[in-house]
């Protein structure tokens, strides 16, 4: 089953802010959700159902995967020190 992937407009500017180089990065592992929303390495995150956490070099992806809908909504993207900051769990 493929995941249709939407990028919350919080995620896409922080997209933007980074290095093409980086951009590239991200944007592919993005792409590679719709297929595997929960990939080797992937984190669920404490207090949440439904939010998930891929990491890659020095960032990280925050997730909502919602199976039923086979939706999957990257709502953060961030340096993995600061990824969890004012992340909302609800």
């Amino acid at each position: 089953m493929t995941y249709q992937v939407v990028i919350e407009d919080g995620a896409a500017r922080a997209i933007r802010k980074l290095s093409r180089d980086v951009q590239r990065l991200v944007i592919a592992r993005i792409e590679r959700l719709g297929e595997t929303p929960r990939p080797p390495g992937s984190k669920k995150l404490e207090g949440a159902d439904d939010l998930y956490r891929v990491r890659f070099g020095k960032n990280c992806v925050v997730c909502r995967i919602q199976d039923q809908a086979l939706l999957v909504r990257v709502v953060r993207v961030a340096h993995r020190s600061e990824v969890y900051r004012r992340l909302s769990r609800g």
